[in-house]
């Protein structure tokens, strides 16, 4: 049987009407007395609690400790204690904050492993995201060494994911994947899901916007037992999404940090740049070469345009890679690999990259071309600045629809992004000492 048309995630219009109205609770309502310098993104300050007061076992401690984390963000510091009760939880929290950390820990925390179970499920969009995601569980288990995690998704041999599930002493305890691979994967018994205590969703407005990504959910989501635990993140979660996603758990915990009109990022300057299309080769060449960066990400609309500015970037002398989902498997997660550990600086990117990816260093999120909807640039720029840190983001505006995507974004975020001034950014004011 051919599993062909199950390893690409494509983007689907949802045409499904939605008229259930969701129970709001906004977290914001008691952060409003917080002092300015918190809305600035300075999270240090406000928290008297450190990791070590959610009571986590010791060797999530000193996982946690080896990673430099002292102090949890403000969506770990309203979740964790919560989550790692197994209370359902729905959260939307801005790029950068650690929703991740959130699920992970709180999985690890609750997991008891026993050799051939699966007992913790998480699905995510994309390849990457997955790939990701299953480090960070690597990352914060590593003084469990009984935990064993691993990660499924389209693209490569799903021969290898059998022969992992069948075997008791490969099968893991934490599976990691992509909505296709796993609907194959648990449609044909591969994979046993009656022992699931911990469902979660990342970037799940994604996910469940989709109607055929959402079909395979469901169907997943029918197989594991009733009484469980689910977890869904985003950064971006519409008042339409929320019913959806509460479809699935039972009295949840909700926590949206910051309402929908304030989902700007701290710390992130974000300019525009006004050119044709023709110019803007030239305007990206100048960018790199006076602007100072760590890492940058560059977002075009097409495989075909990555591609072509990746050539000529690197005829340019500027080592680029590209980044989309016209590559192999192995080569994007090996071309991830490259960026993420910082052998080299510059990537050309699809969407594919635009949402919770989390590579530290970028601090130049650009434009080439505005993303087609206001969400997409939110994911995107959040790239740089993540976790509170500095950044900087422009974008490249050649024509109407990019003006209407610029004035849609600036309403839509309650943000005013300015002109790129003339003399350039002061380096300082971006890039983190």
């Amino acid at each position: 049987m051919s599993y062909e048309g199950e390893e690409e995630l494509l983007d689907y219009s949802d045409s499904e009407e939605i008229a259930v109205q969701p129970t709001v609770v906004d977290a914001t309502a008691t952060e409003e007395s917080k002092d300015e310098a918190n809305k600035k993104g300075s999270y240090v300050g406000i928290h008297a609690t450190g990791f070590r007061d959610f009571l986590l076992k010791a060797e999530l401690v000193r996982a946690i400790g080896d990673c430099g984390f002292e102090h949890p963000s403000e969506v770990q510091q309203m979740t964790i204690p919560q989550s790692i009760l197994g209370t359902d939880v729905l959260c939307q929290a801005k790029s950068g904050l650690g929703k991740t950390a959130v699920f992970v820990l709180s999985t690890l925390q609750q997991l008891e492993p026993v050799p051939g179970e699966v007992a913790v499920l998480v699905i995510c969009h994309t390849r990457e995201l997955a790939y990701q995601i299953r480090n960070e569980y690597a990352r914060f288990s590593k003084y469990m060494p009984d935990v064993k995690t691993d990660v499924f998704y389209g693209g490569s041999p799903i021969a290898k994911d059998i022969e992992k599930l069948s075997n008791k002493d490969t099968c893991p305890h934490i599976v990691v994947a992509t909505p296709g691979r796993l609907h194959a994967l648990v449609r044909d018994n591969h994979l046993r899901l009656n022992n699931i205590k911990s469902f979660v969703i990342d970037e799940c407005d994604k996910v469940l916007e989709a109607v055929d990504m959402r079909r395979d959910v469901q169907d997943i989501f029918r197989k594991t037992p009733h009484q469980k635990q689910v977890m869904m993140f985003s950064a971006t979660l519409s008042s339409e999404i929320r019913p959806i996603c509460k479809k699935f758990m039972q009295n949840p915990l909700e926590i949206y940090v910051d309402d929908e009109a304030k989902l700007t990022l701290h710390g992130l300057q974000q300019y525009y740049i006004k050119l044709s299309e023709r110019e803007k080769n030239r305007k990206l060449s100048d960018l790199l070469d006076s602007l100072e960066f760590n890492q940058v990400i560059i977002f075009v609309k097409s495989t075909s345009r990555a591609n072509e500015l990746n050539k000529l970037l690197c005829a340019c002398n500027f080592p680029s890679i590209a980044v989309h989902s016209g590559l192999p498997q192995e080569e994007r997660i090996e071309r991830y690999k490259l960026f993420k550990e910082f052998n080299k600086r510059i990537c050309v990117s699809t969407d594919v990259f635009g949402r919770g990816i989390d590579i530290e260093r970028i601090n130049l999120a650009i434009n080439y071309d505005m993303p087609s909807e206001a969400d997409q640039y939110l994911h995107r720029v959040g790239r740089a600045g993540r976790f509170g840190t500095k950044g900087l983001s422009i974008s490249f505006i050649s024509n109407e629809q990019d003006e209407e995507i610029l004035a849609k974004i600036q309403e839509r975020f309650d943000v005013k992004i300015a002109d790129f001034p003339e003399e350039g950014v002061d380096p300082s004011t971006y890039m983190n000492t």
